[in-house]
């Protein structure tokens, strides 16, 4: 530009083979960032040391220190400031002093006068101008993006340290979960054995309604046996140690007709919309999250639960919709946090934690909103690369894997 607009004789051929240089090196810059690879500080380093370099001839050839570019120099110095560490940044401090220094020995002249009394009408003062311009922007939109990716780092850092907190979170109740299933275990074979000795006492076996209540006690009793001998199974398993080849729709309709079996609402509704069935690998700690999201609405919502399974592209999504109060906004903008729960009772909140903990762990999330007239409703997204089973060449149809899918 100097060249042409101010008539300044200047070597243009050798300072655009030194540009072409520069635009070459930058092409393998970007194509080394784009191996994904980090970035480490030696390299860092020589890509300044290389601006450095081209900055320097660049100033040889169009005039040394008497150039107003020269000052493009503390740009250098500034982006290594912000950039690299220790010696590093030192070391281009010194480099860039040291070319300076050489550039007031050594220049081609650059015949410019320096008359900065003229102001504005002085080539060497809108020259100055220029730089002081570039040297501005080019720092905001560094020291902007540097910002950003900092902000960026800091929040991945404490996102990373929330979920280790929330692990080690898990893994503490885990321990106390196997701790009371122990301690349980006694107490209901103790119950278990009164049970039986009442059912059998003849004095009592007169009495139809008696026997009724004892039989439904037996009932519930060797159901908290299974639940805590399922609690001491898979403690310290990891995801498929103790899981089992079914259908996606085979687990889900097993999962409804238990949940439906188990526990108590007036009315419960269940659309398996899922399509194709699909081998998949399924285990309790996926059931049970399932049924901790339905239990929550069940506590909810008393008389109406429906349970909706979809599928997307790569998902599987699972919704839970209730027709109770919603939640309050402050348990949603904490949604998935330990004890944060709208029932104001001890250990609230702890069913959606570990969900959304089993869903992080498949890759997927779990999300809640309330619904515009009332209740509120829950989405369990899970990746399908995460549950299902490979595709094979000795295919099975989804009968001989399971049931096929219902709406109940």
């Amino acid at each position: 530009m100097a060249h042409y607009t101010l008539q300044l004789q200047l070597p243009v051929r050798e300072m655009l083979m030194v540009v072409g240089c520069l635009a070459i090196f930058n092409v393998v810059s970007m194509l080394r960032w784009r191996t994904g690879r980090g970035v480490r500080n030696v390299e860092l380093f020589l890509a300044l040391l290389v601006d450095v370099a081209v900055l320097t001839v660049q100033l040889y050839l169009s005039g040394g220190t008497s150039n107003p570019f020269v000052f493009l120099y503390l740009l250098q110095i500034a982006v290594g400031a912000m950039l690299l560490r220790g010696g590093y940044i030192w070391t281009i401090v010194l480099i860039t002093t040291a070319c300076f220094f050489v550039l007031s020995l050594y220049h081609v002249p650059l015949p410019l006068a320096h008359d900065p009394i003229r102001g504005l009408a002085s080539p060497y003062v809108i020259g100055l101008l220029v730089c002081f311009a570039i040297n501005a922007i080019l720092f905001v939109v560094f020291i902007t993006r540097i910002a950003h990716n900092l902000r960026q780092r800091d929040a991945r850092l404490a996102e990373a340290r929330q979920r280790a907190t929330e692990e080690e979170h898990v893994v503490r109740m885990g321990l106390l979960a196997s701790g009371a299933a122990h301690e349980l275990g006694t107490p209901l074979s103790t119950m278990a054995v009164i049970l039986g000795d009442w059912k059998r006492d003849r004095a009592l076996t007169r009495n139809s309604v008696l026997q009724e209540e004892i039989a439904e006690m037996q009932v519930q009793v060797q159901r908290c046996k299974t639940i805590v001998s399922g609690i001491l199974m898979s403690a310290g398993e990891a995801r498929g140690e103790a899981s089992a080849e079914t259908t996606v729709c085979s687990f889900l309709d097993s999962l409804a007709e238990e949940w439906k079996r188990t526990r108590y609402v007036d009315s419960f509704v269940y659309d398996n919309q899922f399509g194709d069935d699909r081998p998949m690998v399924s285990d309790a700690t996926l059931e049970q999250m399932v049924f901790n999201v339905l239990d929550n609405a069940r506590d909810a919502s008393p008389r109406w639960v429906a349970l909706i399974a979809e599928r997307t592209e790569s998902a599987l999504v699972i919704t839970v919709c209730d027709d109770g109060p919603g939640f309050p906004r402050e348990v949603l903008s904490q949604f998935g946090k330990p004890y944060v729960s709208s029932k104001g009772k001890p250990g609230g909140g702890l069913g959606l934690f570990l969900a959304m903990n089993v869903a992080r762990t498949l890759g997927g999330s779990v999300q809640a909103r309330n619904r515009a007239d009332s209740g509120a409703v829950v989405t369990i997204t899970l990746p399908l690369a995460s549950i299902i089973l490979p595709e094979t060449d000795n295919k099975e149809t989804p009968s001989d894997l399971g049931k096929p899918h219902a709406k109940h």
